[in-house]
C-alpha cells in the first residue's frame, strides 16, 4: 500500500484499489511530488499566462530601444531591423497569432505601410522606411488610443501633462 500527499492540492491517494480515480489521484499525487523536489522542471508543463505577457512586453521594450538607439545613431540599418523584429514577435506573443493577424487585416492601410517601410528599411532608406512604420503603427493601433489615453490621464504627473494644454486651451477658448 502505497501512500502518497500532495501539499499543492490536498489530495491523498491509495494504489491497492482497483477504481480508476485513485489511480489517476495517484498518478497526480506523484508528478506533484516529483516536481515538487525538481523545481527547474516544474515551469516546462505548461507555461504560466503572466509569464508570456512579461516576454511579450519584454521583447516590445526591447525593440522599442533598439529602434530609438537606431535613429539616434544615424538610421543604422541593422539596429532598425532588429528593433522591428522583436517589436513584432513581441506584440505576436503579447496578443497572439490570431489576434495579430485579426489586427493587421483589419486596417489594411496601415498593414500596408509598415509592409512597406519595412521594405525600404531593408533596401537602404532607413528615413522614408521609419516614417512609413510610424505611420502604419499609429493607424493599426489606432483602436486603442482611446484607451492608452485614458490611461495615461490616471497617472499623477504624466496626466497632468496631458490635460493641461487641453484646459488651458478650453479656457481661451471660453474667453
Amino acid at each position: 500500500m502505497i501512500q502518497l500527499e500532495a501539499q499543492a492540492c490536498n489530495i491523498r491517494a491509495s494504489s491497492n484499489g482497483p477504481s480508476q480515480g485513485g489511480r489517476t489521484a495517484a498518478v497526480i499525487c506523484i508528478s506533484l511530488f516529483i516536481f515538487k523536489f525538481q523545481p527547474e522542471y516544474s515551469d516546462q508543463l505548461s507555461i504560466p499566462y503572466f509569464k508570456l505577457t512579461e516576454v511579450g512586453l519584454g521583447l516590445i521594450g526591447f525593440g522599442i530601444s533598439f529602434t530609438f538607439l537606431g535613429v539616434s545613431l544615424f538610421f543604422d540599418r541593422g539596429l532598425l531591423a532588429l528593433g522591428n523584429i522583436l517589436w513584432l514577435a513581441g506584440v505576436v506573443i503579447l496578443i497572439g497569432w490570431y489576434s495579430t493577424l485579426q489586427l493587421f487585416r483589419k486596417n489594411y492601410k496601415g498593414t500596408a505601410c509598415f509592409i512597406l517601410g519595412l521594405f525600404f528599411l531593408f533596401v537602404r532608406w532607413p528615413i522614408v522606411g521609419i516614417i512609413l512604420e510610424i505611420y502604419g503603427c499609429f493607424v493599426v493601433f489606432s483602436g486603442f488610443w482611446p484607451s492608452v489615453s485614458g490611461f495615461l490621464c490616471h497617472i499623477p504627473v504624466v496626466g497632468w501633462v496631458i490635460q493641461y494644454p487641453v484646459m488651458y486651451l478650453d479656457r481661451l477658448r471660453r474667453g
